[in-house]
């Protein structure tokens, strides 16, 4: 049967009637707004009301919506170079490559250009596995890899049940929480050098003898904002050191700039053996990158390494890419997210003084997390409360994302554009404000 025409647009009753009936459902219920359009900072609803949004879209979008530098260029491509063969590359594939490597630190200097956050760690999981010869992985407990095979088995914080068995030799370490530690000092702060020893003797005893890599973020996103401290990962990596494991860092939502360095990882001086970036690569749009040495590289190549994909490697969102780092360059926007930052930081830490559900504020840069709290003392969680607020910013015009885990509170996820001006982050942390003082009366 032939597909219907697209018609015109059609009621508010019609359009979610059609949604309901038509769309698969991935991940809870869908906002009930109907989005027509988005610029800068702000999302804009077909009933005519502007939302700021307080996320980067899905924590991607760093030069905010429709910035008129991506516009141009995908304009400019998609009439020129938009698709080819896999196996054959172009000119912005290579200069994209060429230019991270320039951002990096050695040995970093080769680039696999992919689409989602998912599939570079898949990929980077798959070239580990080969250069190891060994097959498990070791990833934070509240970790967020993404949804495809692989990647899906190394995260931990939602989406494990229902499916049948995740890949084989995949193991989980407690994440070093200093709001809710569970290794503590005689002074009751987080013990973290205990916790990881414990951690690896746990990976040790569990172990077939076939550890070949550990996947982490700098920063856990979807675990709550939750960024180790610092000594954490030099020490991580003398763990895997020892064990012959290779060190993956997954920068989706903190490279490029948003932490107010162009990625997090630079504040601990620890290199990754392979890097992986996506969301921010493409300022919205779907393309990541694995970064490695040009030792694993080679020894990737030499063992057949396949991750022959429709996408790999595609000119159009590689030209993105390269005025991505146009734009973050030209405007610092890695020192912009730094003063940003500060300012949301301090506004956060207004917020904290006026309301007592406010437990906790961490992050870096232009990322933030904010953990509700029904009790401050006892630091106990209230999922209803997490709801209201979240429910309220959005009836008030601001767009917020709340983490729901078991055994922490609500936790705001904040990143809005590296774009975005004084003005806006005050806006929201106003509407921010109300929210949490309605909700906090009313629970």
């Amino acid at each position: 049967m032939a597909a219907t025409p697209t018609p015109s647009p059609a009621s508010a009753s019609a359009f979610w009637a059609d949604a309901d009936r038509h769309l698969v459902r991935y991940g809870g219920g869908f906002t009930r707004e109907i989005i027509e359009r988005a610029a800068g900072s702000f999302v804009y609803t077909a009933d005519g009301r502007r939302i700021l949004d307080f996320t980067s879209g899905q924590m991607s979008a760093i030069l905010g919506h429709s910035h008129p530098a991506i516009v141009e260029t995908v304009r400019r491509q998609v009439a020129t170079l938009d698709h080819l063969y896999s196996g054959m590359i172009s000119r912005p594939v290579v200069d994209l490559a060429r230019r991270l490597a320039a951002t990096l630190p050695a040995p970093l200097e080769k680039a696999l250009l992919l689409t989602t956050g998912a599939e570079s760690n898949e990929a980077a999981i798959r070239m580990a596995k080969l250069v190891t010869g060994k097959h498990e992985i070791v990833s934070f407990a509240r970790s967020w890899h993404g949804m495809t095979q692989a990647a899906a088995s190394a995260t931990y914080s939602a989406g494990r049940k229902g499916y049948g068995p995740s890949a084989p030799g995949n193991f989980a370490i407690p994440v070093p929480n200093a709001y809710r530690p569970d290794f503590t000092t005689p002074e009751g702060e987080l013990d973290w050098r205990r916790q990881l020893d414990f951690a690896f003797g746990m990976i040790d005893a569990q172990s077939t003898g076939s550890l070949a890599a550990c996947l982490v973020e700098p920063i856990l996103s979807s675990g709550g904002i939750i960024e180790p401290p610092p000594g954490y990962f030099a020490a991580l990596r003398d763990k895997c050191r020892e064990r012959g494991m290779l060190l993956i860092l997954d920068e989706a939502q903190t490279g490029l700039c948003r932490t107010g360095t162009w990625y997090a990882f630079e504040r601990d001086g620890v290199v990754p053996d392979i890097l992986t970036l996506s969301k921010t690569l493409g300022a919205g749009l779907p393309l990541a990158a694995v970064l490695t040495s040009t030792e694993i590289e080679q020894e990737a190549y030499e063992r057949g390494f396949l991750f022959f994909t429709t996408h790999v490697s595609d000119p159009l969102v590689a030209a993105v890419g390269n005025t991505v780092l146009d734009v973050l360059a030209e405007e610092r926007l890695d020192e912009r997210a730094l003063e940003l930052g500060a300012f949301l930081r301090k506004g956060l830490d207004e917020l904290a003084v006026r309301h007592e559900v406010v437990g906790d504020i961490r992050g870096r840069g232009l990322l933030a997390g904010l953990e509700l709290v029904a009790d401050r003392t006892t630091k106990e969680s209230s999922d209803e409360l997490g709801a209201r607020v979240t429910r309220r910013c959005l009836e008030l015009g601001l767009h917020m994302n709340i983490v729901q885990l078991p055994g922490m509170g609500g936790v705001f996820r904040i990143a809005p554009p590296l774009t975005a001006t004084e003005e806006e982050l005050a806006l929201g942390l106003s509407i921010l404000d109300t929210a949490l003082g309605e909700a906090a009366g009313a629970v």
